[in-house]
């Protein structure tokens, strides 16, 4: 009789043991970044549109088109010129920290969380504003590592904030010059949006 309520009792701990592992499982595998979203951003020097799609439970793709705005100022001559340029971006983006979110039982709706990227981005040689007949656009591509972090404010309402250092390629053309061939790029964000 004592041999069967120890066998019950062991056979009962097994059996919560494996239905508390199953649990932690698929709790684990429901943390994931979104399937697909979508939004718009605008910030201090721009406006942007952008698709995130997943990848991977934790990696994301985001994708992005919008205008990075410009003000250059001459003052030789004393003119300042606002100027915006259309910006194509791809960037991968690791969100490190849903699972710790989910643990204190915050938000990743909407990818809520911390993450590092590396973002790749293209400006061409299009101006929206006009410049002066002496001024000439050059197109880039940079490449640039970035830490971020993005927050939720209601059910569509987001914030970004972000910093990263990395690497920019001119594309320069004959008889340009004012720009070095390549240099130190640096994104430096801060995004109101809203999420579809």
């Amino acid at each position: 009789m004592i041999k069967s309520n120890q066998l019950q009792l062991r056979l009962s701990t097994i059996f919560v043991g494996l239905l508390l592992v199953w649990s932690l499982k698929s709790q684990a595998q429901d943390i994931s970044v979104e399937k697909s979203t979508f939004g718009i951003q605008t910030g201090f020097l721009g406006v942007w549109v952008h698709n995130e799609s997943r990848l991977t439970n934790r990696i994301a793709l985001r994708s992005e088109f919008g205008l990075d705005a410009a003000i250059s100022s001459n003052s030789f001559v004393g003119t300042r010129v606002f100027i915006m340029v259309p910006a194509i971006t791809l960037e991968p983006r690791w969100y490190y920290n849903l699972g710790r979110r989910v643990s204190k039982s915050k938000r990743i709706d909407g990818n809520t969380g911390n993450f590092i990227s590396l973002k790749i981005t293209y400006h061409p040689d299009i101006v929206v504003g006009n410049l002066p007949a002496n001024a000439n656009l050059i197109s880039d591509v940079s490449i640039i590592p970035t830490y971020g972090v993005r927050r939720n404010v209601g059910k569509h309402f987001t914030y970004e904030v972000g910093f990263g250092i990395g690497y920019v390629d001119y594309f320069l053309e004959e008889n340009v010059f004012g720009v070095e061939d390549d240099g130190v790029g640096v994104n430096l964000h801060l995004r109101l949006g809203y999420r579809f």
